[in-house]
């Protein structure tokens, strides 16, 4: 049977692609892989087994009235990211910093980890998952 090796990409549509490049590139530092006359931007988040995972970002034709900030209209319900014991703290300050609200919570799943969340300038909430601090 064959099997899915890892998620490629995670295409998200934007209303604002500097705010969105802002809160990809600069805060993640996700590497803009697309040439620059592209309208979409291609950010590669890692490169397991030479094909990148990708967070792609589109603007979208209707921007103005398309994006709900209630997370119960939205489709996408979050996306998250996985990242070392350091950078998880170094982030979580600068969010905090920035005066960006960040959530806490607890996986259901995964055991020895810790999570925080914020949402991006389009109201898609990401996620944060790192190793519990020793």
């Amino acid at each position: 049977m064959s099997r899915v090796e890892g998620l490629a990409e995670i295409v998200l549509w934007v209303a604002d692609m500097e705010a969105a490049l802002q809160f990809y590139r600069d805060r993640f530092g996700l590497e803009i892989m697309s040439p620059p006359e592209m309208p979409n931007k291609f950010l590669m988040v890692a490169k397991p087994g030479g094909i990148p995972e990708m967070i792609v970002l589109i603007p979208h034709p209707h921007k103005a009235n398309y994006f709900p900030r209630h997370k119960e209209e939205r489709v996408l319900h979050h996306l998250a990211f996985r990242v070392d014991r350091k950078s998880y703290g170094e982030l979580e300050n600068r969010f905090i910093e920035d005066g960006v609200e960040v959530r806490h919570g607890v996986h259901p799943v995964l055991k020895g980890v810790r999570t925080f969340y914020v949402d991006d300038p389009d109201g898609n909430e990401v996620e944060v998952i790192g190793p519990e601090s020793a």
